[in-house]
């Protein structure tokens, strides 16, 4: 199978490169070490007794989320990592964040053998390590080649991937055979990998390690300046956290309707993609209310709506705020993004019916009390109305979503105990 693996990418590559420009054009940031797509890594020599990881998180979610991990590896257990990630957001995260924790940060390479081969030529890791759905076939072949052990953790299935390789057992197997551990997130991950030929004995339920998030909290002073460098008023905060298109226009009739029943409230838009910032701009322009763009440095006043169009800022940018809609949820979208920062930062939340990314989570913060669905755009508007007038209600969604978090913790020592596990077994 890996044979017809190799032959298919090149042309895959070749049908996909136009869109993959145009989103590189929008996103920015990517000529930087462009080179290590095609395996031109420039990493350190090697230190005599000291374990090499080769860690890859996609994208910015995934970086947040490896942080205690790589504390743990780095600083208790001695081991030296690379790091590597796909988007250029995640590459500026990982630069401002783990530079000190790390021999090297870069792009992990296109999956077709010449390139992995030239990347593990220079790397030359000991350990690998993937988070979520990273299984990439040529990768774990090297690892096999190698004798280097796999461990993916935080493992899922999205539903189309599911659903994918059920049809496809072949390709199952490619993607599930040299992985040496495979730590689900959660017990339906669990079933579907076993579902899908994944041995039990292989694979450890571990819990979700970004329910284990700690937030720097900001203090009252420092919540103070952000409000003004972000041209916020006094008044409530709305949050539209990691918003797609069509969800900032519901967002702002929700904020029209909210003051028209004398609430004094702002918003803050946090897109999923700053590249978005021009449309964005553009519809704000049409509705005729005053904004801001964090990028563009601070305000001369206080606006109505603010954009936080920076990267890693949205931790910091929640909390301020009073009540929290989750993003690419209301339709045509249908994955949502992860409420659960806003849920350990003790905020009401709201998401739309799309969230099949976090299905479980969804349905246990509902259970619980700790969140509020709507069906669609209109949902949305009606209830922020609600709830920005009802402190009561939104005090107590705040703190059902903190015990939540708060029961649902301990999943990256549980992650860093098996790693431990593996090195140990490395070294004997």
């Amino acid at each position: 199978m890996l044979w017809l693996y190799r032959l298919l990418f090149l042309p895959t590559l070749i049908l996909m490169t136009p869109a993959y420009v145009r989103r590189m054009h929008r996103r920015g940031g990517y000529r930087e070490n462009f080179k290590h797509r095609f395996g031109a890594h420039e990493v350190p020599a090697r230190r005599p007794g000291v374990r090499r990881i080769w860690l890859q998180a996609v994208s910015v979610g995934e970086m947040l989320a490896i942080g205690p991990l790589l504390e743990g590896l780095v600083r208790q257990d001695g081991c030296e990592i690379y790091l590597t990630t796909t988007t250029s957001t995640g590459y500026r995260l990982a630069n401002d964040r783990y530079r000190g924790l790390t021999i090297g940060i870069g792009y992990f390479p296109l999956d077709w053998w010449p390139f992995s081969w030239r990347a593990w030529r220079r790397i030359q890791p000991d350990f690998v390590i993937l988070t979520e759905g990273e299984r990439w076939p040529e990768h774990m072949h090297r690892a096999a080649r190698h004798g280097v052990p796999v461990v993916c953790i935080n493992a899922r299935l999205s539903d189309r991937t599911y659903r994918r390789l059920r049809v496809f057992s072949s390709a199952a197997r490619l993607m599930f055979r040299d992985i040496t551990r495979l730590l689900p997130c959660s017990a339906q991950d669990e079933a579907r990998f076993r579902e899908l030929g994944v041995p039990s004995a292989r694979m450890c339920n571990t819990g979700n390690i970004k329910l284990d998030v700690a937030i720097p909290l900001l203090s009252t002073e420092e919540k103070a300046r952000l409000r003004r460098e972000l041209g916020l008023g006094d008044g409530l905060v709305l949050l539209g956290s990691s918003t797609w298109p069509g969800e900032e226009q519901a967002l702002l009739e929700a904020l029209r309707q909210t003051r028209e029943r004398g609430v004094r409230c702002s918003l803050l838009i946090v897109p999923r993609h700053a590249e978005r910032r021009l449309e964005i701009e553009r519809l704000l322009q049409k509705v005729k209310l005053s904004f801001h763009f964090r990028s563009r440095g601070v305000p001369p006043s206080e606006v109505d709506v603010s954009v936080g169009d920076t990267t890693g800022e949205l931790r910091k940018f929640a909390q301020l705020a009073d009540l929290v809609f989750v993003g690419k949820s209301l339709p045509p979208h249908t994955e949502g993004q992860t409420p659960v920062e806003a849920a350990s930062l003790e905020k009401p939340i709201i998401f739309g019916p799309g969230m099949s990314n976090f299905r479980l989570i969804v349905n246990d913060v509902l259970e619980r009390g700790a969140a509020c669905q709507v069906s669609d755009a209109a949902g949305l508007v009606a209830l922020v109305a609600e709830l920005m007038r009802d402190s009561s209600r939104r005090e107590a969604l705040a703190a059902a979503a903190n015990q939540w978090h708060r029961d649902n913790a301990g999943a990256v020592a549980r992650t860093l105990a098996i790693i431990r596990e593996e090195l140990v077994k490395l070294k004997s």
